[in-house]
């Protein structure tokens, strides 16, 4: 590390030769692995993207110029290299650096990002203020080949070709999104990079003409025109006809090749589009081999690139997806769809069974929702598998497209609640909110890992409407798996235990906690009821009313915001009915965006533990203690 150790901001490194950049890269690698390999985190596109950070960096004047990552998930390297080397094995851990660019860590990190396709669109916005303001610097956009599948992406390419104003787009082409690129685009971009009739066509056609006359004249006013050889070679030349610039493929492991262009792109007017070829987990044999696997990972073992053997339950996920398999057996109706997450939603195991009934659009939620929207209409069962933080990309569809015309599509949102590490753009905490108000819409969330089954088959049976399930990032609970689905009547609750003193109104992964409180409490001589209340919408209104009526005290738990979620329905349901003479207190999460950090732990700090849950209790209900 004798280089990196060296390193406090990237003006150190615009003075390295390309052979101590090349070295330097080395020790950026081996500090990833190693903090990665302990912290977990997104190894692979990080590993990718080492090259060409130190790149950009050593050739514009950051933190002037601005650079701005989609995503975030391959900004290890530019954290590395931006003072924050130090702190890097903090690493995603609470009270640590972020795991994506934050504002508020570094003036490097321009604009916070975490989900993917918004680099072109805050780009541009920056370049339209450094105009207004008359101010001078470069702007850059990073986006890879797989979050420009995105819609927002092709939106912000059209305007910003459209404005020509200055900017810089370096697509970062590792033939990779988080699986397997899909889509026309990925293949356009294949063939740019693999086809040798654009490489030997070029070198024909020069040859050519400087065998004949005035041919060097000619070939020289061929480069005053965009390279027009290559526009001539390579169909449709999708970026040139968009209004860009466009200098590649180039090598992105080369760091004098990319220097070279860069510096080229500097001097140029309007809109340019940089191609970069990379290999995703780059420099690390296991990750180059299962780029997926590595793409965002726990800690594991840097010589055999294995993890740590997860022991019993299985995953929410697994189980999802093992559940959806075996319901689509007799339901040739039933198809799935997943925007660029198969392993992450479990509908890989899907996939494997019924591929003709699988769809993956790649990273473009608003299409996935429109899109089984019309397969509801036409009659096809569709079920939508999308984690809860990026289920917000397609606000609107859901609305609609969806509700609006009371189509039976079901949504399995994984990752509902606290997520952890990845921090607050990928908490899954608003989902309760921006469903619940949708006319139309049922909304469900199973306390473990055997009611997700459960609620799966129910929503695959109900055809009135919009449905969707919630359920948690991890292992299940431990419960035992049966070999049958039950149907569970819309809209009821389940009472798991019975006391005089205080009753627990709890949804989803909130149950247990509930449960762990009551008994507690019996500690204390406290007999409470706990409700599994199943559904946020519709609620069971009567078994609500009718326990609140005998129990004034009332404690409803949740892990979602506050804010216009679960407590909140209760609420409006107790003053519709006109019960007013009752105590209740929420709990749930905050206001606020939640921090990176385990789970767990942000869940103790947020009270969402059976211990802060009765601490909560005791503030609130001192007389049940005396």
């Amino acid at each position: 590390m004798d280089l990196l150790k060296k390193i406090e901001s990237p003006h150190q490194i615009r003075s390295m030769s390309v052979q101590e950049l090349e070295k330097l890269a080395t020790e950026v690698r081996e500090i990833i692995i190693n903090t990665v390999s302990k912290t977990g985190g997104h190894l692979a596109s990080n590993l990718g993207a080492v090259e060409l950070t130190l790149a950009l960096h050593s050739v514009f004047n950051t933190p002037e110029d601005k650079i701005v990552w989609d995503v975030g998930h391959q900004c290890y390297t530019h954290k590395l290299i931006t003072g924050r080397r130090d702190r890097f094995d903090t690493l995603r851990s609470y009270g640590g650096i972020s795991g994506f660019p934050k504002r508020e860590e570094s003036i490097y990190d321009v604009f916070n990002t975490g989900h993917a396709s918004t680099s072109i669109s805050a780009a541009l916005g920056i370049a339209s203020a450094r105009d207004k303001k008359g101010e001078k610097y470069k702007v850059i956009a990073v986006i890879g080949d797989g979050a420009l599948t995105g819609g927002m992406a092709f939106e912000a390419l059209n305007y910003a070709g459209h404005l020509g104003k200055d900017l810089i787009v370096v697509l970062n082409d590792n033939k990779m999104s988080i699986d397997k690129n899909v889509g026309a685009l990925s293949s356009y971009l294949s063939r740019i990079r693999t086809d040798p009739k654009y490489f030997r066509g070029k070198e024909e056609i020069e040859n050519l003409l400087k065998k004949l006359p005035h041919g060097a004249t000619v070939l020289k006013l061929a480069d005053k025109i965009k390279d027009s050889i290559k526009y001539l070679v390579v169909p449709g030349m999708l970026f040139e006809e968009l209004g860009y610039t466009y200098l590649g493929p180039i090598d992105g492991h080369s760091i004098s090749a990319m220097k070279a262009v860069f510096t080229n792109a500097k001097s140029l007017k309007g809109p340019v589009l940089v191609h970069v070829v990379t290999q995703k987990g780059k420099g690390y044999e296991p990750a180059e081999d299962k780029p997926d696997t590595f793409h965002g990972i726990g800690p594991f073992n840097i010589s055999t690139g294995t993890s740590p053997k997860k022991k019993d339950p299985p995953s929410y996920t697994s189980v999802f997806g093992h559940a959806l398999s075996k319901l689509a057996e007799d339901r040739p109706e039933l198809v799935a769809i997943t925007a660029a997450m198969p392993g992450g939603t479990g509908l890989d195991i899907f996939q494997k069974h019924f591929p003709d009934r699988y769809f993956d659009v790649g990273i473009a939620e608003q299409n996935a929702v429109t899109m089984a929207a019309g397969m509801a209409a036409a009659g096809l069962k569709p079920v939508v598998a999308i984690y809860s933080t990026f289920l917000q990309r397609a606000y609107d569809q859901i609305i609609h497209d969806v509700a609006m015309q009371n189509l039976p599509v079901v949504f399995a949102m994984d990752r509902g609640g606290i997520v952890g590490e990845d921090g607050e753009t990928h908490q899954g905490v608003f989902d309760h909110s921006y469903l619940r108000h949708n006319p139309n819409m049922v909304v469900m969330a199973p306390k473990d890992e055997e009611e997700l089954r459960h609620m799966l088959f129910t929503a695959v049976e109900y055809n009135k409407g919009p449905i969707s399930l919630r359920y948690p990032r991890g292992r299940g609970v431990g419960v035992p798996l049966s070999d049958t689905f039950v149907q569970l009547p819309i809209g009821k609750a389940e009472v798991l235990a019975e006391g005089s003193d205080i009753v627990f109104l709890a949804v989803g992964s909130q149950v247990y906690t509930a449960h762990r409180a009551a008994e507690a409490l019996k500690n204390d001589g406290i007999g409470a009821t706990v409700i599994n209340c199943r559904f946020i919408k519709p609620m069971d209104e009567e078994l609500i009313c009718e326990t609140a009526l005998k129990i004034k005290r009332i404690v409803t738990i949740e892990e979602n915001v506050l804010m216009g979620g679960f407590g909140s329905a209760v609420l409006e349901t107790l003053n519709n009915r006109g019960i007013n003479n009752v105590r209740l207190i929420r709990i749930g999460l905050p206001d606020k965006f939640i921090e990176h950090g385990k789970a767990d732990l942000l869940r103790e700090k947020y009270g969402l533990s059976a211990e802060k849950v009765i601490e909560k209790i005791r503030q609130s209900f001192p007389e049940l203690f005396s």
